[in-house]
C-alpha cells in the first residue's frame, strides 16, 4: 500500500522510482494533495485509489480536476479492498468547503462509524484520516494541528492495528510513527510505503 498526504513526493513522478517500489495494491490519500497528483498515482500504479479530504482540498485545482478522481471516502463507512477493510474520516466540513476546525464534527464522524460497527464481526479495520488522534502524532502546542479527541476515543475503543493520517508537519513531530496501545499511528506526509501482513488465524 502506498499512502500519501500534504506534500507531493517528486520522486514518484519517475518511472524508475515507481518500478523500484514493486507492485502496489492500493493507493491511499490522507488529504491536502492536488487531485491531478492523486489520479496520476492511481493510474501509474494501476491500483485502486481511496482518499479523504484535508482542510486545503478546495480551490481552482479541485474545481478543474475533481473529475479525475473517484468519490472521496464517506465518513465512517467501512469499505473493503481485497482482504483489507478500511474506514476514513475527511476533514470535518470539507464537503462544504470549510477549513475551520470542527471538533464536534469529528465526534459526529466517530459516532456514525461506531453505530455502523454495532453487531458486526470484529475483524481488523484500518483507519484513514487527515487529522490524527489527539495526543498521538499531532502538534499539541498548535491548536490548528492538534489532533481530535474523538479520534483518540475511537482508537482506544476500537484498537485498530493501523491509523494513517497527514496534517501534522513532520518538522514539528518527534517521529512519523507513534503507538497508541496496539495501534500504529503513522504520519504519511509525503509518501509512505506500508506493507501489511495477514493476521494469523
Amino acid at each position: 500500500m502506498l499512502a500519501v498526504s500534504d506534500e507531493i513526493d517528486p520522486a514518484l513522478e519517475f518511472l524508475e522510482v515507481r518500478r523500484s517500489l514493486g507492485p502496489i495494491d492500493l493507493v491511499v490519500g490522507c488529504g491536502d494533495l492536488d487531485p491531478g497528483y492523486l489520479a496520476m498515482l492511481g493510474d501509474a500504479f494501476m491500483a485502486p485509489l481511496l482518499f479523504v479530504h484535508g482542510n486545503h482540498d478546495r480551490g481552482l485545482g479541485w474545481t478543474e480536476h475533481r473529475h479525475l478522481l473517484p468519490e472521496a471516502m464517506a465518513d465512517g463507512k467501512p469499505v473493503r479492498v481485497g482482504a483489507i477493510r478500511l474506514a476514513g474520516f475527511n476533514w470535518p466540513g470539507a464537503r462544504e468547503g470549510r477549513a475551520d476546525r470542527d471538533d464536534l464534527g469529528a465526534w459526529v464522524q466517530v459516532v456514525r462509524l461506531t453505530f455502523r460497527l454495532v453487531g458486526r464481526a470484529r475483524e481488523p479495520l484500518l483507519l484513514i484520516s487527515h487529522v490524527p488522534p489527539a495526543g498521538t502524532g499531532d502538534v499539541p502546542s498548535d491548536r490548528y494541528h492538534r489532533g481530535f479527541r474523538a479520534y483518540d476515543w475511537l482508537a482506544r475503543r476500537l484498537r485498530p492495528p493501523l491509523w494513517l493520517h497527514g496534517h501534522s508537519p513532520l518538522a514539528a513531530c518527534p517521529s512519523a510513527i507513534d503507538q497508541l496501545g496496539p495501534t500504529s499511528v503513522v504520519n504519511v506526509t509525503g509518501a509512505t510505503l506500508v506493507e501489511l501482513q495477514p493476521v494469523a488465524g
